[in-house]
């Protein structure tokens, strides 16, 4: 037996994605949101002396720079991607030696650390682990709300009067003014409110111990934390006369902008004789520059992916929540030619003001049942809508688990008695036996 040994050469082609800094830099950026890139922007305001705040709001934007601003109509209007060649909004994963694991959905800005460090590897610097243990009021309202109920409408609306508290604890505004902007009941949403007044920290439950309880019952948590959230984008109705619809700006109230001082760069590059000291003026231009550039694609892929959320779910902020539609981030990613990665990214800790109220971006995403047709409809919106039936009976006609399902056909949802079942008990609605006694005039 002979073995013969033999060398030759191949040619193979083949395609890595290599994560270079810059890279890691544009998809962290995607990531955060404006409170967290404001920061963020100013530690590099700080670093680099060849970045500047741009002009405020309302001069003339300069030359080159963008003016980001997506109006999503009835018919999906088409946005200039204009996405530098290095990143394309579809990278799956980061390769540097080892490949590790995508984003999860939740994260937020991940490996900056003081100074900008751009380590995105050291979990020591993300950002999660630098923040202090304290819980906000925000917090510490929303443990309570998700335990108090598993309606995801009344989790919503409640999430909504927790943002709406002032720094004292209070919400100033009215029933009837929350009704109609939610587009909801406003019986239901008083019900749901006097549940939440019961909320730790406790307020005014009693007008006997009124004088011995503290009039500001938030007052204990710090006031540099208890916040009022502020969306990151803005949605506004377009008028009538302009062709309908709804306009998506970012909010440049919380998002400074910043430039390149190429005039700067000129002068003192003039000056410059020793090679450290160009070297150091040609890798801080490169580094400004692409910063610019990479905030120019983050503004243009947020504001693409809340426009196609927006479109898709028109029906909600036209008509309420009942008519949430089933959307998952692939439907969106597909849509605007996407990784879900991306969407993903875009869509976590961020949030968009809206006529109805200050939502969340992922709170618009929810699982599909197939109906009569092959129609498809929102869980969520199917549950709101049992929720809703049972809500409207009387005691003398107390609907079955059966009796919803026929009414809920002829409406064209198909669902099983059992499925109206599992609804009933994670909204905590009892049965209609139970229900028929709890009603019943005594």
């Amino acid at each position: 037996m002979s073995t013969n040994l033999t060398q030759r050469l191949d040619l193979r082609q083949s395609q890595n994605l290599v994560m270079t800094p810059q890279l890691q830099q544009a998809i962290s950026l995607l990531q955060m949101n404006n409170a967290e890139l404001s920061e963020y922007l100013e530690e590099e305001l700080e670093k680099n002396p060849l970045l500047e705040k741009a002009a405020p709001e309302g001069d003339a934007p300069a030359e080159g720079e963008p003016a980001p601003e997506i109006e999503a109509r009835n018919e999906r209007d088409d946005v200039e991607q204009n996405f530098d060649e290095g990143w394309t909004g579809n990278e799956t994963e980061i390769q540097s030696g080892n490949t590790t694991p995508d984003y999860e959905s939740g994260n937020i800005l991940t490996g900056v650390g003081a100074g900008g460090n751009r380590n995105f590897d050291d979990p020591d610097l993300l950002l999660e682990n630098t923040l202090t243990e304290t819980k906000t009021l925000r917090e510490h309202l929303l443990e309570q709300l998700f335990v108090d109920t598993q309606d995801t409408g009344e989790r919503m609306i409640g999430s909504i009067l927790i943002d709406m508290l002032d720094e004292s604890g209070y919400l100033r505004a009215e029933i009837g003014e929350l009704a109609q902007r939610l587009g909801g009941d406003a019986g239901k949403i008083e019900s749901l409110l006097a549940r939440m007044k019961k909320f730790d920290p406790a307020g005014q439950d009693m007008i006997a111990e009124i004088r011995a309880l503290n009039p500001r019952p938030a007052s204990h948590f710090e006031h540099f934390i208890v916040q009022t959230i502020v969306p990151d984008v803005i949605m506004k109705p377009i008028p009538k006369s302009e062709g309908g619809g709804w306009r998506v700006d970012l909010n440049s109230d919380t998002l400074p902008r910043v430039l390149v001082n190429q005039q700067y760069f000129a002068e003192i590059s003039a000056h410059a004789k020793a090679r450290q000291d160009r070297d150091y003026l040609n890798s801080q231009m490169q580094s400004a520059s692409w910063l610019v550039r990479a905030l120019d694609q983050r503004a243009r892929t947020i504001l693409k992916v809340a426009a196609e959320i927006i479109e898709q779910q028109d029906a909600f902020f036209l008509y309420g929540i009942e008519f949430l539609r089933p959307l998952t981030l692939k439907d969106i990613a597909e849509k605007i030619d996407m990784h879900e990665s991306t969407v993903s990214r875009v869509t976590s800790n961020k949030y968009i003001g809206t006529p109805r109220g200050l939502f969340e971006l992922k709170y618009f995403f929810s699982t599909a049942l197939v109906g009569a047709g092959g129609i498809a409809h929102s869980a969520e919106a199917v549950k709101m809508r049992v929720k809703t039936l049972i809500d409207a009976e009387s005691a003398d006609d107390i609907l079955s688990d059966d009796a919803i399902v026929s009414i809920l056909q002829k409406e064209g949802i198909e669902l099983a008695r059992r499925t109206v079942a599992k609804y009933r008990d994670m909204l905590g609605i009892p049965s209609s036996v139970q229900r028929k006694k709890q009603k019943k005039p005594s």
